[in-house]
């Protein structure tokens, strides 16, 4: 891919040689959001051609999309220089894009939000620009407590456990594997062949165009883990039953105390695959990183997933927010 010149500015490809670039400045942030690391933006976003640029001693992290450009994150480094970053990002899309109304900082933690306006709050001179922004609530992430996952302790758990031990009844020849890619990589394909059919078979069809297309990215997502990793720094786990895998799941650091969970599949025919495996991974997580809370990020806005994700009793919902101009 080759390099974006914007005005003055030459913004260079998002590929693997800007890991350790993006990871120095994301260091600076210690923030807790699944949005918030390389191999989460590197595999998730691998249909659109992304480019960043180092603006005021920040990372700044665009996706180039039918012309328009926008930012995948704000301003990444001290919240200070981000602030100072923020206008000249902004600058930047609107030389560039057809309209203002296409330029926007999307996933922008609560965090960085909260320090945003009140830095703007103690400037006269900046906090007039406020009023030519608009900030919207988007998604939230879900993060829990690593051992409660582990535990599942309480009537709140009572299903999980009931689901894990009714998986474990009916199939005692299972064992699980921590993922090694040249050996487990084409069953997980075949895995996410068959989910995807069996899917299909109770898809409405008033569904199954905006259900393929979510396919098609995860598809390209996963093609990316299988390809890059190693240099991605990802664990996983399978779950083999009679020899065939009918379960995977892979996931990362984010920071010192937080692990996520990139991406899990499981085979819909097995009951209790799912409730088992991430049970098993959150062990794994906490035992390879001493995470003591798990991200499993957002629900995507479908509302059996956020049925789901609540019914693990998340400890934190970690809300995201786009900057949009007026």
């Amino acid at each position: 891919m080759a390099q974006l010149k914007i005005g003055a500015f030459e913004l260079h490809p998002f590929d693997l040689a800007a890991k350790d670039e993006m990871e120095s400045y994301l260091a600076r942030l210690d923030l807790e959001t699944s949005d918030y690391t390389f191999a989460a933006n590197y595999i998730w976003l691998s249909h659109v051609s992304g480019f960043y640029a180092i603006i005021e001693d920040t990372f700044c992290f665009f996706m180039l999309a039918g012309g328009d450009i926008s930012m995948v994150l704000p301003p990444l480094g001290r919240k200070e220089d981000c602030y100072k970053a923020m206008q000249v990002c902004f600058d930047l899309m609107n030389s560039n894009n057809k309209s203002k109304y296409h330029s926007k900082i999307d996933y922008v933690d609560e965090q960085m939000l909260e320090g945003f306006v009140n830095l703007l709050e103690g400037n006269s001179d900046i906090f007039e620009m406020l009023e030519h922004y608009l900030v919207e609530r988007q998604l939230v992430d879900y993060v829990y407590e690593t051992d409660a996952l582990i535990d599942l302790k309480g009537n709140d758990y009572q299903n999980k456990r009931n689901e894990i031990n009714k998986f474990k009844r009916a199939h005692p020849n299972y064992r699980t594997e921590v993922l090694d890619i040249e050996k487990h990589s084409a069953g997980i394909q075949r895995l996410f062949h068959k989910w995807v059919a069996d899917r299909m078979k109770f898809m409405p069809n008033e569904k199954a165009d905006a259900f393929m297309d979510g396919i098609y990215f995860e598809r390209l997502a996963l093609e990316k883990i299988i390809k890059d990793y190693a240099a991605l720094s990802l664990i996983g786990l399978v779950i083999y039953i009679d020899d065939e895998i009918k379960g995977f799941t892979v996931g990362e650091r984010i920071n010192a105390t937080t692990a996520s969970i990139i991406i899990e599949k499981t085979d819909f025919e097995v009951l209790g695959c799912a409730q088992f495996i991430f049970r098993e991974f959150s062990k794994q997580l906490k035992e390879t990183y001493q995470s003591q809370y798990i991200n499993v990020g957002d629900d995507m806005g479908f509302e059996n997933l956020k049925k789901v994700k609540m019914s693990y009793r998340p400890c934190k919902l970690i809300p995201k927010y786009t900057i949009y101009q007026k």
